[in-house]
């Protein structure tokens, strides 16, 4: 054997030592290729677009990221399909809203066999009931109609709250930590620069919603998606529908949603990417109330929409809010 060929088998062992020894103290082996490609990724289902986007916002190019209810998909009437649950199964990590928003995905979890821990965004989050006596809050149920249907009144949409959404980012993180030690480095630092986005973008909502007049700080929507954000940023609320969309509003609640917009004279009323725009349009038509634009509440746009990812999302709905709102 000649001296370069020693060499060549000498460094080949050499390599597939310094492999075997990454294996055995479970240390990513370094090759020419990036430890994050496609095969590499952390498979990761999320149950909604919104927490899908957060996820990745925190997993980077380490995860690859699953919405069961895509962008414009409704989590409160969704229905799993068969694919669903071999998606599930595949996961190494499950992340869901809680709060009760997703009442299928127990039983899709189960059906599925799926192993992967399951991490609940919300958990921590100062989370709401529907007060009809709350400061700011001017829905008034009717006695006949339960406004909380399918929740017991829990209000899920806590990401509608800037803050509530760190919570949410710091969950995901030690959930991705906890699955990916690996990764922790990563995980910590694009968590931290959300998290300073966020802070960002909830003084920006605070500074915007100031400039609205008190007696034109009204959200009024199909459903009660903005507990949160009015109790955080200061307006009020009407909606026909309770806190969840899986219930039509009665007659009843359309005529006592049109009163309490006639007597507070009201600017505009708004549509909901995830809600059939007839029953605003209805609304509208029996005030005379124009119609203020579509606010994102449970679900992103499609990419190339004007809410793609969370931030983007809620800066939309600022913006639509100021224009319709602002004297």
């Amino acid at each position: 054997m000649s001296a370069s060929s020693g060499r060549a088998v000498w460094m080949n062992r050499r390599a597939v030592l310094a492999a075997m020894l990454a294996l055995a103290s479970g240390a990513p082996a370094v090759t020419g290729a990036s430890a994050a490609s496609d095969g590499d990724r952390l498979p990761v289902v999320a149950s909604f677009s919104i927490l899908a986007d957060l996820v990745r916002q925190v997993g980077g190019g380490r995860v690859e990221v699953t919405a069961l209810v895509g962008p414009g998909g409704d989590a409160h009437v969704f229905s799993p399909a068969p694919a669903d649950a071999k998606r599930i199964a595949a996961a190494r990590l499950i992340v869901t809203n809680g709060l009760a928003l997703e009442g299928w995905l127990p039983r899709l979890i189960s059906a599925s066999g799926a192993k992967a821990p399951v991490i609940v965004a919300s958990k921590g989050v100062n989370a709401a009931h529907l007060d009809e006596n709350a400061p700011g809050h001017v829905h008034d149920a009717a006695p006949d109609h339960s406004h909380g249907h399918g929740h017991g009144g829990l209000d899920p949409h806590a990401w509608q709250d800037v803050t509530n959404v760190k919570t949410y980012v710091r969950n995901i993180r030690d959930g991705l930590i906890a699955v990916d030690p690996a990764g922790r480095e990563v995980y910590e630092s694009n968590a931290a620069a959300y998290l300073a986005r966020l802070d960002e973008l909830d003084a920006d909502i605070r500074r915007r919603m100031a400039t609205i007049p008190a007696d034109r700080r009204r959200i009024i929507t199909t459903h009660d998606a903005f507990g949160y954000f009015g109790r955080a940023y200061g307006l009020g609320l009407i909606a026909p529908q309770g806190l969840s969309t899986d219930t039509e509003a009665s007659a009843a609640d359309v005529a006592r949603v049109v009163r309490q917009i006639r007597a507070e004279k009201a600017p505009a009323v708004f549509l909901e990417n995830i809600a059939d725009p007839r029953l605003m349009a209805r609304i509208a038509r029996e005030t005379g109330v124009r119609v203020g634009g579509q606010l994102y509440t449970d679900s992103l746009s499609p990419a190339d929409g004007p809410a793609p990812s969370y931030i983007a999302m809620m800066r939309s709905n600022v913006a639509t809010l100021e224009k319709a709102l602002a004297p």
